[in-house]
């Protein structure tokens, strides 16, 4: 079942309300992003936003790392909303490999075989290749030069010996939403060139 927007909305106000915090803004950016790649690029704009509001609503248990992705699920796998809730999962790994993850591993051993079961059984869409983009696009005070959140989210989180992989694959989608749009996709996001020169 697809997520509608007022739905997803509700959500992510709920989760605000148990763990207020910059990943709130920066999940509107990311949504805010998505919304306009997906109407250039030939998807739904509704449908895209929704999916940008709830893909770390997993934040709404405090402070996580790798379990943000699985506690998002489980709220939206409960209620119906699998398209959302993979895209919960798959945000996080855009080469479908568990050991990518850049953060702490702080899943249980039956938590973490079921997220390596969902990964492998996941078929990602354009819509979840469109949220992993945004998320690493998205500040909380906007869109910003992707190398800037992908460096952000390292010294935040740490790096591993995958962590070029997955860059280089986050380029590669990268490049195939600008073919999908016609053009730069910086030029969608005026505030991109003021975020990433912010100190």
């Amino acid at each position: 079942m697809i997520i509608p927007v007022k739905k997803a909305e509700d959500y992510l106000n709920w989760a605000e309300k148990l763990n207020p915090g910059p990943w709130v803004d920066h999940s509107k950016v990311a949504a805010r992003a998505a919304a306009i790649i997906a109407d250039r690029g030939g998807l739904d704009p509704d449908r895209a936003y929704a999916l940008g509001l709830v893909h770390d609503l997993g934040r709404y248990k405090g402070v996580t790392s790798m379990m943000h992705v699985y506690d998002g699920y489980s709220v939206l796998i409960k209620d119906g909303y699998s398209e959302a809730a993979q895209i919960c999962i798959t945000h996080s790994f855009p080469t479908q490999n568990f050991e990518e993850y850049s953060g702490r591993d702080d899943c249980t051993e039956e938590i973490r075989k079921e997220i390596k079961t969902i990964l492998a059984k996941a078929v990602y869409t354009d819509y979840d290749r469109l949220i992993q983009l945004c998320d690493a696009l998205a500040l909380p005070a906007g869109v910003c030069l992707m190398e800037k959140r992908l460096v952000d989210v390292a010294l935040r989180h740490g790096a591993n010996a995958l962590m070029i992989g997955k860059w280089k694959k986050m380029f590669s989608i990268f490049g195939y939403f600008q073919e999908k749009t016609g053009g730069n996709l910086y030029e969608l996001f005026p505030e991109a060139v003021r975020n990433t020169f912010a100190g």
